[in-house]
């Protein structure tokens, strides 16, 4: 594998590094759930939503220049340390929400239910995993 990057990767780490990027991403994502409820004619809980992410915005933006925690979330202290946090933490995520798939899909069984969507998520999930694997395979 080679050890050289391309300028795509470095623009991307860039931009992922500076202190606006996860503001700026959950005030994106906060105007995606607004236009997603008004479309399901819920203004209301649109701009609830929006709201809710505009704080998590402002505590990402303010907050990481006083908390390592924020900051290594948001990006701008990450290094090789918090690069494995994330990995971990990632799969530890993954992992729960793995279980609590499945767990879901046998409530749901043995309620005499099919399953779903309980079982589409977990077939994407799965199918995910193994092109990871393969993926990330080939590439090493």
């Amino acid at each position: 594998m080679s050890t050289t990057t391309n300028s795509r990767d470095d623009a991307m780490t860039r931009l992922y590094k500076t202190r606006w990027f996860m503001p700026s991403f959950a005030l994106f994502i906060g105007l995606v759930m607004l236009g997603a409820f008004w479309i399901g004619d819920n203004v209301g809980q649109g701009l609830a939503s929006l709201g809710v992410m505009a704080f998590v915005a402002a505590l990402f933006y303010f907050g990481a220049r006083r908390s390592e925690t924020l900051a290594g979330i948001g990006g701008p202290a990450r290094d090789e340390r918090w690069e494995k946090i994330d990995l971990h933490a990632t799969a530890l995520a993954g992992l729960v929400l793995v279980l609590v798939i499945i767990g879901a899909f046998l409530v749901e069984v043995a309620q005499g239910h099919d399953g779903s969507p309980y079982s589409a998520l977990g077939a994407v999930g799965g199918a995910a995993y193994i092109a990871a694997v393969a993926l990330l395979r080939w590439r090493s």
